[in-house]
């Protein structure tokens, strides 16, 4: 979605920037020289969870938030996550006397974020248009794309626009039409 948007609004001038979470440190160097450039950009982190001994997630967080400096009108930040909350918390900390405390502040980086959007998983009927759509100029009949996508998504981890597209890509790879292939 992240790059849908950036896609359709880089004619006004839209950019976006992707910064891997290892990079996390360089974020108030980055934000000082996009935020005194005449355009407008995301700052894009994808996949982003830390585990319970990471603590590069503060840096973030004061960037967000806490900094000083602010956040330049010009940038927004979106991180994209499998995880509600982005750092993973022990039983050890919910036991301890002020455990709820470092809970608090490892839940805090997701609240910094201000709008959340979920993508719950998809009804049967919903993935099978989703590969439908995707898998419209393949030759193979609806009846046979219908079987092997449900026979896909029975293998697999659960129905997604995501496994429709890999599905959609490896049938495609499979008739011989190329791995590039993303329907009409």
């Amino acid at each position: 979605m992240v790059k849908a948007v950036s896609c359709l609004l880089a004619d006004r001038g839209l950019h976006l920037v992707e910064v891997a979470k290892e990079d996390l440190q360089t974020l108030p160097a980055l934000l000082s020289l996009l935020g005194s450039r005449n355009a407008k950009f995301i700052i894009f982190i994808d996949d982003l969870s830390f585990e319970e001994q990471e603590t590069n997630y503060k840096a973030l967080k004061a960037v967000l938030e806490g900094s000083v400096a602010g956040r330049p009108a010009n940038i927004l930040i979106y991180a994209t996550s499998n995880r509600r909350h982005l750092v993973v918390e022990s039983f050890r900390e919910r036991e301890e006397i002020h455990g709820s405390d470092t809970i608090h502040e490892k839940l805090s980086l997701s609240d910094r974020f201000g709008l959340h959007l979920t993508f719950p998983s998809l009804d049967q009927d919903e993935y099978l248009q989703i590969v439908e759509h995707l898998a419209r100029s393949l030759p193979i009949s609806h009846e046979e794309l219908m079987r092997r996508a449900l026979a896909w998504e029975r293998k697999s981890s659960g129905r997604s626009g995501r496994l429709a597209q890999q599905f959609v890509q490896a049938l495609a790879g499979e008739l011989g039409i190329g791995s590039g292939h993303q329907g009409r």
